[in-house]
């Protein structure tokens, strides 16, 4: 008899969500029975939904906006990527109903980026635009590739400083810049970029890019262009790139590389990652 587990995602709103599909076709790939549920969670409901997952034999689950951070007030245990940035994206149920947290969204960021990118970045200078919740994994993922700098765009400046003090606190070793957008000139000497913003999400700001061509085109030849937006596949950014021929990669990598990470936690054993990305390729057709 296989094994057999209950897992889900908690947010608000979920409708976009492509984590029940890419996990179940993740116990599918191991031979596991299961399901996956999607549980829209609004934050006054958030304690309430802690109580009936433990209640009703889940074994563990993703946690996505709004409650990456206070999530973090209800765990017994965490990792030491969510003491690096305060961010759970990943909780596992344990037998006597503790929850322990993890970050895997660092994980799945830097597994995509190709090796020779990798070494290509070492002791140069990136560029995040965006300074939400995101920005926090994608800017720990840069320190771990060893970047020397990384400057970071925000269109409100104010608001993001809070956010950006935290992140000089947790990498005092690497240089950590804060501008406005309209302070953007070139983007030359910089190795790679990401877009951490929604910027180019369907249904919401589908068709837009977070910066425009000109600034594209700015950037070296050797550099990497990374959005983390997976749906669609091909954001205009992403099509910027190509026309650049700037190399690139999209957010679906990132999203199921991280759904591998949460899916080894919550039951000791690797998934077929390609058989997932085809699931959530097929979904989003």
């Amino acid at each position: 008899m296989s094994e057999s587990y209950k897992f889900a995602v908690i947010g608000y709103p979920l409708s976009h969500s492509l984590s029940k599909v890419i996990h179940e076709t993740a116990l599918k790939t191991c031979g596991f029975d299961g399901v996956y549920d999607v549980l829209p969670t609004e934050p006054e409901n958030l304690v309430s939904r802690i109580k009936k997952l433990k209640v009703e034999g889940y074994n563990g689950f993703n946690v996505t906006i709004p409650h990456k951070v206070p999530i973090t007030l209800f765990l017994s245990k965490f990792d030491a990527n969510v003491n690096l940035i305060g961010s759970v994206n990943t909780v596992k149920i344990t037998a006597d109903k503790n929850l322990e947290g993890s970050n895997t969204d660092i994980y799945g960021f830097v597994k995509p980026i190709p090796d020779d990118i990798k070494l290509n970045i070492k002791d140069k200078c990136a560029v995040v635009l965006g300074t939400g919740g995101a920005a926090r994994a994608i800017c720990a993922g840069l320190v771990s590739l060893g970047v020397s700098k990384i400057t970071f765009y925000s269109r409100n400046v104010i608001d993001s400083h809070s956010n950006i003090e935290l992140l000089r606190q947790k990498f005092p070793k690497i240089k950590i810049e804060l501008n406005p957008y309209t302070l953007m000139d070139t983007l030359r000497g910089n190795k790679i970029l990401v877009n951490t913003t929604p910027a180019g999400m369907k249904n919401f700001l589908e068709g837009v890019c977070p910066i425009d061509f000109n600034k594209v085109k700015t950037l070296d030849d050797d550099a990497f262009i990374y959005d983390i937006v997976y749906n669609p596949v091909k954001t205009k950014l992403i099509k910027y790139a190509q026309e650049c021929n700037i190399r690139c990669v999209g957010g679906l990598d990132m999203l199921v590389f991280q759904a591998q990470k949460a899916f080894e936690i919550w039951t000791g054993s690797t998934p077929d990652v390609a058989a997932m990305k085809i699931a959530a390729l097929e979904s989003l057709m």
